[in-house]
């Protein structure tokens, strides 16, 4: 038995967990204001938890879980650059990039806040440039098209970011097209560059170690396409590129020049780096007025974190509720569900957040864990997913729990067109339809208990509803803080560390040995090989030889 699930607490939301599977979410709204009890507002957001399959008991009994694990201390420790992430010996402070000036934050004895801000003044000062027209190619002409080279962290927080706000570009950056590679096999580079002018494009490489493959496999594309054209290699990097990274002597080794790199640090985890100089594209994008206000909304999120009783915290909520269904209720599999478009890329960013964070076995004491930790992750805009994966939760074999996300308005002033708000209002009825469907089965239809049993919907199925007042760089700055603390919540819990990534590490690893067999010509170097392996290493080499 592990430390965790020896703990009283543990043992008696093991029990509670048992009565509650043979309880159905139809049969909890016999007493009392359901909906009230199991719903809390902070700031822009209301969390209507109410279609969770617990009870006020089960809840109490969670709170006393997080206490008797320590929950409060550790955040405070996570806060305070204490060093949180113990296999590789240092903090976890992607707070500290959203505080406030006057704020100390202090690592090994330094306050890193004016570090922050001095980061972010550096972005500030490339953003008016190229803003203003004055950051210039080689031929004298403005950049029209910026190109991100990363992958993981480095690209899917400036993607989901630059998709959900776009329509807060402000006027001077609207002439200004935002691109994003991150695939090694070519087919994204290739088929963008055919597309771009060499004089007129900029890139910008984001990597923190400088060393990830994938990233600087597009970036050798990226820097030899543009020497076909300039043949100078000095001036094509003094004009075309930007680095983004923890290792500043790597940039410059690498040849980008000292003012074009922008530095983070090794204590900001990559999943969690859209806050530093990563998030160059967005402040491209929404200008580092929006970039600012969305710092300032994740701010706010690390304040109610830290100073809200455990009880009406938003995060600390979410993340035992995530522990209640995947640990105790043995529901491995989570859906995010946005009901708007502009969140399209929101479930994938999510997908990395959490398991890549929580996908652990093991314990912070090197212990493998008894119990189940992270469940899988994915999820789409709800409109379409409805179409397409819907059927499953409604009538599949497999127990899912469910985030619905919504904005309370949408289309407001700036919209004349009636109709956009019609179709805002259905899909807010959508939202609130599926997750009731999904609550309820055929109870909320007519006779629904008596249909043969193609058209029976059992229902049970777990979601909380999440709703937004509107969404701004503010609210999604929060929104993506809420998740963070939330994934920390439950790492305290399971008693793991979310921001080390060793498998990910180890991939990296076998597929740089997998590479250097692939150049050999000889049959040996597939002798450390599996079988299966090798023999695919063998037919992908014959298949690259030249015919005799």
């Amino acid at each position: 038995m592990s430390q965790r699930s020896a703990l009283p607490e543990w043992q008696h939301l093991q029990q509670c967990a048992l009565r509650a599977r043979s309880r159905h979410l139809r049969d909890m709204w016999q007493s009392g204001d359901r909906a009230a009890e199991f719903s809390r507002q902070a700031g822009p957001f209301f969390m209507d938890f109410s279609k969770q399959r617990l009870t006020g008991a089960d809840r109490d009994g969670l709170l006393a879980l997080a206490r008797a694990c320590g929950l409060e201390q550790a955040i405070g420790d996570l806060m305070a650059g204490v060093a949180v992430n113990n296999t590789e010996e240092r903090a976890a402070l992607h707070t500290a990039l959203r505080a406030d000036a006057h704020e100390q934050v202090f690592v090994d004895g330094r306050n890193v806040v004016p570090a922050v801000h001095a980061s972010l003044e550096r972005m500030d000062t490339m953003v008016t440039r190229i803003h203003s027209r004055q950051w210039r190619g080689y031929s004298g002409k403005p950049i029209r098209d910026v190109v991100n080279i990363g992958v993981g962290g480095s690209d899917l927080g400036p993607v989901m970011v630059c998709n959900a706000l776009g329509e807060f570009t402000p006027p001077e950056a609207h002439e200004l097209k935002l691109h994003f590679v991150s695939s090694i096999d070519g087919t994204q580079i290739a088929d963008l560059l055919g597309s771009l002018k060499p004089e007129t494009t900029l890139f910008i490489i984001s990597s923190k170690s400088f060393t990830t493959v994938d990233t600087l496999s597009n970036a050798r594309t990226a820097l030899q396409w543009m020497l076909e054209e300039t043949g100078d290699h000095a001036m094509t990097l003094n004009h075309h590129f930007i680095g983004v990274s923890t290792r500043a002597d790597r940039m410059s080794e690498w040849g980008i020049p000292a003012a074009n790199q922008i530095e983070f640090w090794e204590w900001v985890g990559g999943r969690f780096s859209l806050w530093s100089g990563i998030g160059l594209p967005v402040a491209l994008q929404i200008g580092m007025k929006g970039f600012r206000d969305m710092l300032a909304g994740a701010r706010f999120m690390d304040q109610h974190f830290r100073h809200t009783p455990l009880a009406d915290n938003l995060p600390v909520l979410l993340g035992l509720i995530g522990v209640w269904n995947a640990t105790f209720l043995d529901i491995r599999a989570h859906a995010v569900l946005p009901y708007d478009g502009r969140l399209k890329v929101f479930p994938s960013y999510l997908t990395q957040l959490e398991m890549e964070s929580n996908g652990k076995s093991v314990s912070r004491a090197g212990e493998t864990l008894d119990y189940s930790t992270c469940p899988v992750l994915w999820g789409d805009v709800g409109p379409n997913a409805q179409h397409a994966f819907y059927q499953l939760l409604h009538q599949g074999t497999q127990a899912v729990s469910s985030d619905f996300i919504a904005p309370l308005k949408r289309y407001g002033d700036h919209h004349s067109s009636t109709d956009l708000q019609v179709q805002h209002q259905l899909a807010l009825a959508n939202c609130l339809a599926q997750s009731r469907v999904l609550m309820l089965g055929d109870a909320c239809v007519e006779n629904g208990d008596s249909a043969p049993e193609f058209r029976r919907y059992r229902g049970n199925q777990p979601s909380t509803t999440l709703l937004i007042d509107e969404l701004t760089p503010y609210t999604l700055g929060a929104l993506v803080a809420l998740y963070e603390h939330k994934v920390f919540v439950m790492s305290v819990i399971w008693d793991i560390n979310p921001f080390d990534q060793w498998g990910v590490e180890l991939g990296k690893q076998i597929a740089d040995a997998t590479f250097l067999a692939m150049k050999f010509s000889g049959s040996g170097d597939a002798a450390a090989f599996d079988g299966s392996t090798a023999a695919l290493l063998a037919r992908i080499k014959k298949a690259g030889r030249k015919p005799s």
